[in-house]
């Protein structure tokens, strides 16, 4: 098990690498986190809502991501609640006094996961939530040494060195624990290092002395290393001052507060000639971007009402009268529209609210959450793709006669129906697929038209483009910096 003094210590990418030179030595290996919450996700072949992290780490574990790989979600919805997944379905929103209340059947369904996982690999590479060290989250925990004690898994403890005070963080958080949780932690690793290792030599003879633990390693800091993010947007990404380059087409995603798949965009990003930005305010005095994208929202109602407030509304209008493409996705597609229903209080106590008007739409909120996979075509341009849908609201109205996308297939069975609605001079579109833009000839196609209005050449697909950082590289990172001697006999149970 992999535990962190913080959370955004490194922990999804540590157990991603794990698992893949546990694959590449040949063991059948599967990634598990009991409790996650994170407003990034994904749907699994049998329909259910996991983390993205999870599902990233069963893809390097060369498997297919379950509902048991996270078999609670935690969806934040509101600054006091949060929508509440059970093994892949929504069960209902919390408080955090009432998700507390419901721990003793909650850790029912975790240990039950960890057991039918248990009995189908040979390894789990399980990964902590935060910091076993939060006093105030003790008699609460579903994620840390609760799960460490179940599963009998011996822990290692991970520290963040690039954001510094490591050695108080390492030596503050084993302080923090019961002697009984000390002795679930084998050995200690340090991340996002820069520099000279040798650098550190004083400070780690001095960090295994006064702990006794075993030191793992120290692993390096990679620069914009190519993994999903499991929630948050790292700061470089939605810095204001970071200048667009004029070679590069400019791309813009409005950063709302209950953003969610933001990692929609993560394939978008990497290509050559775009440079991508999220927005957490509205830009000053510098050129329109050739598109905006408005992302899916995990309160569309409370985002509705951010965009209008802060500022961006009006942005959106200047950027639709300068005929910029004005995207939509899942949420951001619901925002489009004309009106927005919510008279069950699905998502908000506001019954009703105009929307920006750029589609003639209506949303309407169902308490039944869509949760499928799909295969489609883009009726414009004839690509197929393979997306996701994850959204609780029915979309219909004059703009939904011109479809984007036509459904080909749903949860593996062939399907039609049409999908998404654009204006009539194309500028607008929206849909409730994600990850349209992670297949390369549809990306491809949507830059090329923004190059095209540039007057540039098109370029080809980067067709072995990955989405995320290869299994080979993040094996190499276990292989290079970990003791694997000291690995291998903490998993035998011999440190």
């Amino acid at each position: 098990m992999i535990q962190g003094t913080a959370s955004n210590v490194g922990k999804s990418v540590i157990v991603a690498a794990l698992c893949s030179y546990f694959r590449q030595q040949g063991l059948r290996v599967a990634p598990f986190k009991s409790q996650n919450m994170s407003n990034n996700s994904f749907v699994t072949a049998s329909g259910g809502e996991i983390g993205r992290a999870q599902a990233f780490q069963a893809q390097v574990c060369g498997i297919e991501p379950t509902v048991e790989m996270n078999p609670i979600l935690l969806k934040p919805s509101s600054e006091m609640g949060a929508q509440v997944v059970v093994l892949g379905k929504s069960v209902s929103v919390m408080t955090p006094r009432q998700y507390h209340e419901s721990r003793p059947q909650l850790l029912g369904v975790i240990r039950d996961a960890l057991e039918k996982l248990s009995s189908q690999y040979e390894i789990l590479v399980i990964e902590g939530a935060g910091s076993p060290a939060e006093l105030n989250l003790r008699p609460f925990d579903m994620a840390n040494m609760t799960v460490a004690k179940m599963a009998a898994a011996p822990v290692v403890l991970v520290g963040d060195i690039n954001l510094g005070g490591v050695f108080a963080s390492l030596l503050g958080t084993l302080e923090l624990l019961t002697p009984e949780e000390r002795s679930f932690v084998k050995a200690l690793l340090i991340n996002k290092f820069r520099g000279d290792v040798s650098q550190l030599d004083q400070g780690l003879d001095f960090l295994k002395a006064r702990t006794g633990k075993k030191l793992l390693g120290v692993l390096p800091f990679v620069d914009d290393l190519q993994v999903a993010e499991e929630d948050s947007i790292p700061e470089w990404k939605w810095k204001s001052s970071r200048a667009a380059q004029p070679d590069k087409l400019k791309i813009q995603v409005i950063h709302y507060p209950h953003i969610s798949n933001s990692t929609d965009f993560d394939s978008l990003e990497r290509e050559p000639d775009v440079s991508l930005r999220f927005l957490t305010r509205v830009p000053d005095s510098e050129p329109f971007p050739d598109a905006l994208i408005l992302p899916g929202s995990k309160s569309t109602m409370s985002d509705l009402a951010y965009m209008r407030s802060s500022g961006f509304e009006r942005y959106i209008v200047g950027c639709h009268q300068a005929r910029v493409l004005i995207v939509g996705i899942c949420g951001g597609y619901q925002i489009l529209g004309k009106e927005l229903l919510d008279p069950e209080g699905v998502e908000s106590v506001i019954p009703r609210a105009e929307g920006l008007g750029l589609l003639q739409l209506q949303t309407c909120f169902a308490r039944e959450k869509k949760t499928v996979r799909v295969r489609a075509l883009h009726i414009e341009n004839r690509r197929e793709l393979a997306g996701y849908e994850i959204h609780m609201g029915r979309t219909n109205g004059p703009s939904a006669t011109r479809p984007v996308f036509q459904i080909l297939e749903e949860m593996g069975s062939p399907t039609e129906r049409f999908e998404g609605a654009r204006s009539e001079d194309g500028l607008v579109w929206g849909t409730y697929l994600h990850g349209v833009f992670d297949t390369p000839s549809f990306r491809r196609d949507f830059l090329n038209a923004l190059r095209k209005r540039r007057g540039w050449p098109p370029r080809e697909p980067r067709e072995n483009a990955s989405l995320d950082e290869s299994p080979d590289s993040l094996a190499a990172l276990i292989r290079k910096h970990v003791d694997l001697v000291a690995l291998d006999q903490i998993l035998n149970g011999m440190l």
